[in-house]
C-alpha cells in the first residue's frame, strides 16, 4: 500500500509528523462563490441537487437555488437584521428534521452575512436553550414536528416568535411561517441580495460562517467555529480523494441524506461536499431503516456515509438483499467501526463490490481528517484510512512528546480544515491547543500508512496500570451472531477499574455468563468483562451514532446503589 501510505517525516529535534502524501493548491474564495460561481464546482445549472425521498417531484436544480438563496438573503437582511451590521455577528439557529430546503436555509443565511447554528431536532427546551444562549441566536427555523420545542425555548429565551420560522414540510416551494401569524407565510422577498465575494486568505479564514455543537458525549456541547476557509478546504480535499484513483462517472453520483443535519456529517457532508461533487442529495425527514432501504433501491444510490449502528444493522438485518446493488462506495465514521463489521457489511453491500472504507475526523476538523481514495486498495483492517491531502498529524504521549510508529498516543493535528477554537469559550481553546495543534482527544497508531483509532482517551478503561479500549471490546462482541448491539464502560472493581458491557440480545438465546466466557476466551487477562454483562433494549446513543456512555455510568450507578440496599 506505499502508494497510499502518508508520509513520515522527522523534526530537527526529533519530533515525527505524520503528513498526508499530497498537498494542494486550494482554492481561495468564500463559500457561495465557490459552490454558485466557479469552475471549481462540478454541479451544473441543472443538476437537481437536493430532493424530497417521499415525493421525489419536490426538488431544486442549481439554476433555480441561486436567485432564490439571493431572494432570502434579501428577506433575512430587511425584516430581521441579520448582517446588517457587518458579517460574523448575527447567529440563526435551526432546529429541524431532514428538509431538502434546510440546505436553502443554509445559504440564505451564509449570503445574509449572518452565521448558521444548528441544533439536533431530538433536543429539549431546556437543551435548545442552553445552544440559543451560548451562540446568542436572533432567528429561529425549525420544522412542525420540532415547532413545540423551538417555541418552549424561545419563551425562556425571551425570543419574540415572529422570530421563529417554521419550514412547511408540504410545500414545494420554500413557506416559513412565523410564529407570530401561524396563517401567513413570511414573505419572499423579490429582490435579490448578493453575498459578499471574498478571496482575501486572511479573510476567508477568519470569517465565522457556521456553528455546530461537539457531540458533548464526555462533557457539555461546545460551539465550534467553522470559517469559509474550513468548509472550502474541506469540501475540494474530501472530493480530490473521491476522484484521485477514480475515473470520473459519467452519472451524477447520489446520496441519501439520513443523518441529522445538525451535525458536521449532514452540514458538510449533504449541504456542501454533495453540491461541489455536483451530486444530488435524496433528502429523508428522519431515519427509518425499511425506508432507508427501500429508497437506496428506488433511487439507485451510488454512495453514502454512515455511522456503525446502521452499518451494523445492514450487517444484521435478514431484510437486506439487494437494495444496494447500485451502491460504489460507503464510507462510516462518528465511531470506530470494528474490521469484523467491516468485513460482513462489506458482504452485504453492492454483491461484494462496494468499497467499505473508514473515515476519521471531529466537527473541529470539518468532517474527515483522513479518507481512502476512491479506487484505491480495500482496506480490511479495521483502519481509518489515510491522511487527506495538506493534513498534518502527531501521536503523542501524556506529556505531549511524539510516540514512535505503531505507538498509541493522542492524535494531534492541523490543516486549513482545522477550526481556529471554539465560540467565546478560551477555557477551551486553551485545553485544546498546543502550539498550533488541535489535540483531539482520541486515541490513535499509525502502521503502515494507515491510521488507526483506538478509543477517546477520556474513555480508556484503567485496569490496573493497563489500558483497555471499549471500542476493541465492542467490535468483539458485535461479531456474536447472538449480540446484536454493545457498548462498554469502565466501573469501580478490584480496587481499579473493570470493564462492564451492556448487550443487546435475546435473554433466552445467550446467558450473561456466557458471554463473559466467550470474551475471556478471546482478549487478554486484563480486557475480560470482570464488571459483568447486562441487557438493555437499546444501547443509549446520540443521533449521530456516538454511544452515551455518561448514560450509562449512571445506570451503573444506580445498579450498584440498588445491589446494596
Amino acid at each position: 500500500m506505499e502508494h497510499i501510505a502518508s508520509v513520515v517525516t522527522k523534526t530537527p529535534s526529533g519530533g515525527i509528523i505524520y503528513k498526508a502524501a499530497r498537498t494542494l493548491p486550494l482554492p481561495q474564495y468564500d463559500l457561495l462563490t465557490l459552490l454558485f460561481e466557479t469552475k471549481h464546482s462540478h454541479s451544473q445549472e441543472n443538476t437537481k441537487l437536493h430532493i424530497d425521498a417521499d415525493n421525489p417531484s419536490k426538488s431544486i436544480t442549481k439554476a433555480e437555488l441561486r436567485p432564490l438563496v439571493k431572494r432570502l438573503a434579501h428577506t433575512l437582511r430587511t425584516t430581521y437584521g441579520i448582517g446588517q451590521h457587518g458579517p460574523n455577528r448575527d447567529t440563526v439557529l435551526c432546529i429541524a428534521s431532514g428538509h431538502f430546503h434546510l440546505p436553502t436555509l443554509f445559504y440564505g443565511v451564509v449570503a445574509a452575512g449572518g452565521i448558521y447554528s444548528a441544533s439536533n431536532p431530538g433536543s429539549t427546551p431546556s437543551e435548545l436553550l442552553s445552544q440559543l444562549t451560548q451562540v446568542s441566536a436572533t432567528l429561529i427555523f425549525c420544522t412542525p414536528d420540532t415547532l413545540p420545542t423551538a417555541t418552549a425555548a424561545a419563551q425562556l429565551f425571551n425570543l419574540p416568535p415572529s422570530r421563529v420560522l417554521t419550514l412547511s414540510a408540504t410545500s414545494p416551494t420554500l413557506t416559513l411561517t412565523p410564529l407570530s401569524t401561524p396563517d401567513t407565510p413570511l414573505p419572499i422577498s423579490d429582490t435579490e441580495l448578493s453575498w459578499t465575494r471574498i478571496t482575501s486568505p486572511s479573510t476567508l479564514a477568519t470569517s465565522i460562517i457556521c456553528l455546530l455543537f461537539s457531540s458533548g458525549t464526555t462533557g457539555p456541547p461546545k460551539a465550534v467555529l467553522l470559517s469559509h476557509t474550513n468548509m472550502t478546504s474541506q469540501a475540494s480535499l474530501v472530493i480530490d480523494a473521491s476522484r484521485a484513483h477514480h475515473p470520473t462517472s459519467t452519472h451524477t453520483a447520489r446520496t441519501i441524506a439520513h443523518l441529522p443535519a445538525a451535525h458536521i456529517a449532514g452540514v458538510q457532508g449533504y449541504f456542501v461536499n454533495a453540491f461541489y461533487s455536483g451530486g444530488s442529495v435524496y433528502w429523508m425527514p428522519r431515519f427509518d431503516f425499511a425506508k432507508f432501504l427501500a429508497y437506496n433501491k428506488k433511487y439507485a444510490i451510488t454512495g453514502f456515509f454512515s455511522v456503525p449502528p446502521v452499518f451494523l444493522a445492514i450487517a444484521k438485518s435478514p431484510a437486506v438483499r439487494d437494495q444496494f446493488d447500485s451502491l460504489e462506495y460507503a464510507v462510516s465514521g462518528a465511531a470506530p467501526m470494528g474490521a469484523e463489521l467491516q468485513r460482513e457489511v462489506r458482504k452485504k453491500l453492492g454483491r461484494g463490490r462496494t468499497q467499505v472504507c473508514q473515515t476519521w475526523g471531529l466537527s473541529e476538523t470539518t468532517g474527515s481528517m483522513t479518507v481512502m481514495p476512491r479506487g484505491g486498495p480495500e482496506d480490511e483492517t479495521g483502519s481509518v484510512s489515510m491522511l487527506v491531502s495538506n493534513g498534518e498529524a502527531r501521536i503523542v504521549d501524556e506529556g505531549g512528546k511524539d510516540v514512535q510508529p505503531g505507538e498509541e498516543g493522542e492524535i494531534w493535528v492541523r490543516g486549513p480544515q482545522v477550526t481556529r477554537g471554539y465560540w467565546e469559550n478560551e477555557r477551551a481553546n486553551k485545553e485544546a491547543f498546543v502550539d498550533g495543534w488541535f489535540c483531539t482527544g482520541d486515541v490513535g497508531v499509525f502502521r503502515d500508512g494507515l491510521f488507526y483509532i483506538v478509543d477517546r482517551k477520556k474513555e480508556l478503561i484503567k485496569y490496573k496500570g493497563s489500558q483497555v479500549a471499549p471500542a476493541e471490546l465492542e467490535a468483539l462482541l458485535v461479531s456474536h451472531p447472538q449480540i446484536f448491539d454493545a457498548a462498554v464502560i469502565g466501573v469501580p472493581g478490584e480496587a481499579t477499574e473493570v470493564p462492564r458491557a451492556y448487550i443487546v440480545a435475546d435473554p433466552k438465546a445467550i446467558t450473561a455468563e456466557q458471554v463473559a466466557t466467550w470474551v475471556a476466551g478471546r482478549v487478554a487477562n486484563h480486557k475480560k468483562l470482570r464488571g459483568g454483562v447486562f441487557f438493555l433494549q437499546a444501547i443509549p446513543k446520540s443521533p449521530s451514532g456516538k454511544i452515551l456512555r455518561k448514560d450509562l455510568r449512571e445506570l451503573a450507578k444506580k445498579q450498584e446503589k440498588g445491589s446494596r440496599l
